[in-house]
């Protein structure tokens, strides 16, 4: 069986308790390794405000999977999804050969992802100046 390299993040109702949560996501991860897949990263994101409300509901646990597996999986991964109260959302990326070494690249210390409000600032106001250099040299 040919196994392609996936990312999925999931969103768990913020009504659960820590360890409701912890269960679920250990629920999550037996399934890929039951099916054959292999776990290359997991990221915990913690309860997150969401962008907008789902279900009436403001925040929500981010979780973060990394992993290998037949194509064939996801439709069985994402089944369990729809078939659990406690996802919201979810989404489920395949990744290319870039995505796998940025993948890498940031787990290695390689690439900064996370970022400050003044450091977001500072960079767009480079960006504005950018913009501004360029369209003087025109």
């Amino acid at each position: 069986m040919n196994k392609k390299q996936y990312e999925t993040v999931i969103i768990l109702t913020p009504v659960l308790s820590e360890q409701q949560m912890k269960d679920a996501v250990a629920g999550y991860r037996g399934l890929i390794t039951e099916n054959g897949g292999e776990i290359i990263h997991e990221e915990n994101w913690g309860l997150t405000k969401l962008a907008y409300p789902i279900d009436k509901k403001g925040t929500g646990f981010y979780h973060l999977f990394e992993f290998t597996a037949g194509p064939d999986f996801i439709k069985t991964w994402e089944l369990a999804f729809r078939r659990d109260e406690r996802i919201m959302r979810y989404l489920t990326l395949s990744l290319d050969k870039w995505a796998i070494e940025f993948n890498l690249r940031k787990r290695s210390g390689e690439i900064k992802t996370s970022t400050t409000a003044k450091e977001k600032k500072a960079v767009f106001n480079a960006s504005k100046l950018d913009l501004l250099i360029d369209e003087d040299d025109d």
